[in-house]
């Protein structure tokens, strides 16, 4: 995520926080209800994040997890691509060995 992409989210939970405050006030509540109404949403919103945020660290399932993934497997298919059969079957051989032990 680059640096102007973390401003605007940030500025857009701003703006959100403001406008569900206006909302608050127009459906009937006072100033300070409507406030506490709105942080109250705007905290829940911020625990929901972070417990999907955490849920990605657990399993793994994040952007650099992914290409770091992919980047090895595009290097060991290319390594495979550039053997020659020869070093092929040695290496099945080898596979095969520590299979049985």
């Amino acid at each position: 995520m680059r640096r102007i992409d973390a401003l605007g989210i940030g500025f857009g939970v701003f703006v959100a926080g403001g406008i569900i405050y206006l909302v608050f006030q127009t459906v009937g509540l006072d100033g300070v209800s409507a406030g506490i109404w709105t942080q109250t949403l705007l905290v829940a919103g911020l625990i929901g994040w972070s417990i999907t945020y955490l849920l990605r660290v657990v399993t793994k399932n994040m952007t650099y997890n992914q290409q770091l993934k992919d980047y090895e497997d595009a290097v060991l298919q290319k390594r495979l691509e550039e053997m020659s059969p020869e070093e092929l079957a040695k290496l099945q051989e080898e596979i095969e060995r520590e299979k049985q032990s």
